[in-house]
């Protein structure tokens, strides 16, 4: 018999890196069964063994409600509530995998941000491609930080879903004392957050690297902002989004914190290596670096300006240097600011 919806059926959260153990833990630390699959099989049985991930996340202790489970076929049996957590390159190849996998009634989430490179798909427009329009869909996104969540820290975060019972069922498992999640019914507008604001930390780790100051990290954060907000809008999301939690929040947060990896690439570049050197140091996916050239083919479609994105785009992609991308900005004509 197939689980029923709700907190007491299993949830399968696929993706072992830093924030799919995070989630999980919090998902079992809400007292929901959870299973955690991941690729590496060798990792995951460490993982089982120690009753953590020490490579991603050292110092969230797996609660009793998590098990680790190397078979995808076994993570998935019963669940009714399926969650992703992979970077943005492996999503639809997880998602092709898991498509055959999937009973009729099971309901699928992500944590995954970014669009698709070279099709500019976001998220959701992948997975309707892969499963078709009729399948329950929500995307987690918002202001968090793996390490932090793992550790019991006080987070909120934003669920988007046009099923407004999915939505609320997620929000509720994944609350606790700690953790507050809201519901949204904006999938495009949290996706666009998720995906512009790495492109923009790494922007804001280059301008800290070199010494440019609070004033022009403010200045980025804010017209980094208005940015999101014109290619979101194009593309069919909600403006209010862009100043909640999933817009306002994550682009803060990752633009701001050294925990952020797309900032830490940002000041690595901004020593002089170059971005597969920076790459290597920083040791895990840095979405952000090819955030920068989908978006800017994104925009280019959607027929929407973003000076940001684009300074980014020939920073990492043409070579042209940071201080002349940033006095290239400074120079540009004056317009009023709500252009």
């Amino acid at each position: 018999m197939s689980a029923v919806a709700g907190s007491g059926s299993p949830v399968a959260v696929l993706g072992a890196g830093s924030w799919g153990t995070a989630l999980a833990i919090q998902f079992a630390r809400s007292g929901r069964p959870t299973r955690l699959w991941g690729r590496d099989r060798a990792r995951l049985a460490a993982m089982a063994q120690q009753r953590r991930n020490d490579r991603y996340l050292a110092a969230g202790l797996f609660p009793p409600a998590l098990a680790v489970q190397p078979e995808l076929a076994d993570a998935l049996r019963d669940a009714c509530d399926v969650l992703i957590a992979v970077p943005s390159h492996a999503f639809r190849p997880v998602l092709a995998g898991l498509a055959p996998l999937l009973a009729p009634q099971m309901r699928l989430a992500w944590a995954t941000k970014g669009f698709e490179l070279p099709s500019g798909l976001l998220p959701h427009q992948i997975a309707g491609e892969v499963l078709g329009p009729k399948r329950a869909v929500a995307v987690l996104s918002g202001p968090t930080f793996a390490r932090e969540v793992g550790a019991g820290l006080p987070t909120a975060m934003t669920i988007a879903s046009s099923d407004a019972a999915f939505a609320k069922t997620l929000a509720q498992d994944l609350s606790s004392a700690q953790f507050r999640a809201y519901t949204s019914t904006d999938i495009a507008g949290v996706e666009v957050g998720g995906a512009v604001k790495n492109v923009l930390a790494v922007g804001a780790g280059l301008s800290d690297g070199l010494g440019f100051g609070a004033n022009t990290r403010v200045a980025l954060i804010t017209r980094g902002l208005a940015e999101m907000m014109r290619l979101g809008v194009a593309l069919g999301a909600q403006r209010d989004t862009f100043m909640g939690l999933a817009g306002l929040g994550d682009l803060v947060l990752t633009c701001t914190d050294d925990q952020s990896r797309n900032r830490r690439f940002g000041l690595e570049l901004a020593t002089g290596k170059t971005a597969d050197q920076a790459l290597a140091d920083i040791g895990q996916v840095v979405e952000g670096y090819p955030a920068a050239k989908a978006l800017r083919a994104v925009a280019a479609r959607a027929g929407v300006e973003m000076p940001l994105g684009e300074g980014v785009y020939r920073v990492l992609y043409e070579g042209v240097p940071a201080r002349d991308a940033v006095r290239a900005l400074m120079t540009r004509p004056i317009k009023s600011e709500t252009d």
